[in-house]
């Protein structure tokens, strides 16, 4: 039998309502609470992207399907009504309904981590984590306190605002600065791990790989890796916790209370409908601009002068004039990243507004260069959604720096297996490549990267001949949202020991491998003189150039050089000392000093 699309839709709505708690149920529910219904996520669908705005009163997720044009909200029954009486359709979305409400799974044996996720470190475990990172590598870490959370600026408890520094502090600066804020939304668990996987990462392979060692040695890294940590502790109960504990707004026990930090910022705050004005709200953007102490933190440590290792140093200079029309210079410095969950997005400024940023096409370029590592979808921020008062936007707007967000991976709660194998080294890499680029992040990301960097021998005497080889690329982009235009390589060099922004930088040519540049990768090489160079371990930087005149990223390797010596019928003195060398005492004529059994046509006499 045929039933009316008006029979459905009654249908429809009475098996909802068997689903959810009655009308006059408390409007937000804690979705792994044992005994307590839990909210439903629903798609939204809409026909004009500037619809969204009317939902910035309910739980709208980091998701915008722009194929099929609907967004995911978490709601009870009275959201489900409020949003219907908005005109909206809505369709229940039993996958994600799944997902947001899905029971952690927690083992007996687990002594670590949040509790049913063993992958992801409570906020007391990720400040051990990094307090033992500067202990045990106390010249390249420190760990400071820039601010207090809101229940630490109130007496209840709460925590230190904390930013762990990573760099060789023995190499003085200026050096360009690479900072990221994680988990500034409680629920999202996956930030704060892979910020602070990315330190552990950083500090144990320094020393160790190549591009590790000359990024501490010339950039800094900035990490404060718990941005929220008062809403933190309540998400790690299981509870769907977005906004920071502020307990002035929505009653002071409500789990609906508190500000979303990331709509407090004082950059286009409440300006344009991308959050909420009504404090229960999940997107409630506070009573004013950075009214609340985790913002203030951020914003300025951002901008002001931190007193760091006895000297004086800016995060971030002003780069940008006051016009939302003026543009940062393409030499401009610095790297803000602020990374969340979920959607698989990396995006840019505005999200306030569609007009493209002053400096929108480098934005573009560096968003398609991340999104090449983590597979994920590149756009303006208001491709998401309208939004207002936020993170990147400050960074760009207010000082210049080139602000971007991570949305990671496809859920808040997200299982370890999705986070370890998919998510962690995919976006490692993206913040490998962020710090690399973070000197010059509007200009380098559109020249070619050099990789595959290897020198052969790795260990040679000096006079030797060394070959060093390379791959020179430009089209490593992600073209899923739009196509980044490239160009053929035209040229590629090498540097040893000094940087090519360093004074005294010696630059030497590479040829292209097949005795030509004509095409947007090519294998470059290049015969690398040792004499003079000496004793020890070097570092040979090498990066390519564009037919648009675009330099690229740059990546190292290793060169260690061995130099013999002898005293006159005495003694002979090899460096290093685990080298090999064969002397026959008492002979005069030709010795072979070198490594590689090459004859160096020294005479000596034993």
């Amino acid at each position: 039998m045929t039933r009316s699309p008006v029979f459905r839709l009654l249908l429809t709505l009475v098996l909802f309502t068997l689903l959810i708690p009655a009308a006059n149920a408390a409007p937000v529910v804690p979705p792994h609470s044992e005994g307590v219904a839990a909210p439903v996520v629903v798609r939204v669908y809409y026909d004009d992207p500037a619809q969204i705005k009317q939902l910035n009163d309910f739980d709208l997720f980091e998701y915008n399907n722009q194929t099929e044009k609907y967004v995911l909200v978490a709601v009870d029954a009275n959201d489900y009504a409020a949003i219907q009486q908005l005109g909206f359709r809505l369709q229940v979305d039993e996958a994600e309904t799944a997902a947001f409400n899905r029971k952690p799974e927690i083992s007996p044996d687990q002594v670590n981590g949040i509790p049913g996720y063993p992958c992801y470190r409570t906020v007391e475990e990720t400040f051990a984590t990094a307090q033992s990172i500067v202990a045990n590598y106390p010249q390249l870490a420190t760990f400071v306190d820039v601010g207090n959370s809101w229940q630490k600026s109130v007496g209840l408890g709460g925590y230190d605002m904390n930013v762990l520094v990573l760099t060789n502090s023995a190499i003085p600066g200026p050096k360009p600065k690479f900072f990221i804020t994680a988990s500034i939304h409680a629920r999202e668990y996956t930030p704060a791990e892979l910020a602070t996987r990315f330190a552990e990462y950083l500090v144990s392979n320094y020393n160790v790989d190549p591009d590790v060692t000359w990024i501490l040695d010339n950039q800094e890294i900035h990490l404060m890796l718990q941005t929220n940590p008062d809403g933190r502790k309540q998400a790690e109960t299981g509870l769907s916790w977005r906004k920071n504990t502020n307990q002035n707004y929505c009653g002071a026990t409500s789990t609906s209370r508190g500000a979303d930090l990331n709509r407090n910022f004082n950059f286009q705050w409440g300006c344009c409908g991308g959050s909420s004005g009504s404090a229960c709200d999940e997107t409630y953007r506070g009573p004013s601009p950075a009214s609340e102490p985790e913002t203030q933190a951020v914003q300025n440590y951002l901008r002001a002068v931190q007193a760091l290792e006895n000297y004086m140093r800016t995060i971030f200079p002003d780069q940008r004039g006051p016009a939302l029309t003026d543009p940062a210079p393409v030499d401009a410095t610095g790297v803000y990243l602020d990374i969340h969950s979920y959607s698989e997005l990396v995006l840019w400024p505005w999200g306030f507004t569609s007009t493209v940023a002053p400096n929108g096409t480098a934005l573009q370029t560096l968003g398609r260069k991340f999104a090449y590592f983590n597979s994920y979808t590149p756009e303006q921020s208001i491709g998401l959604y309208a939004t207002d008062g936020t993170t990147d936007d400050f960074a760009y707007g207010d000082l210049g720096v080139v602000g971007m967000t991570f949305e990671l991976g496809t859920s808040f709660f997200q299982d370890c297996s999705t986070f370890q194998n998919t998510i962690l080294p995919s976006n490692m890499q993206a913040l490998i490549y962020a710090a690399k680029v973070s000197r010059t992040p509007y200009m380098t990301p559109a020249g070619p990267d050099a990789l595959s960097v290897t020198a052969s021998p790795a260990a040679a005497t000096a006079g030797d001949a060394v070959s060093l080889t390379a791959t020179v690329n430009d089209t490593r982009f992600n073209n899923s949202n739009g196509t980044e235009p490239t160009q053929n390589v035209a040229a590629a060099e090498y540097y040893v020991d000094i940087p090519p922004w360093q004074i005294g930088a010696s630059a030497q040519p590479m040829a292209a491998a097949d005795g030509t540049f004509n095409s947007s990768i090519e294998n470059v090489v290049a015969t690398v003189n040792t004499a003079g160079l000496n004793s020890g371990r070097h570092i040979i930087f090498v990066r390519g150039k564009d037919a648009n005149n675009n330099w690229g990223a740059i990546s190292a390797v290793f060169l260690t050089i061995s130099v013999f010596s002898a005293t006159p019928a005495t003694q002979a003195i090899c460096t290093p000392a685990n080298a090999a060398y064969t002397i026959n005492v008492g002979y005069t004529g030709s010795v072979t000093f070198s490594v590689l059994g090459n004859p160096l046509g020294t005479t000596a006499t034993f």
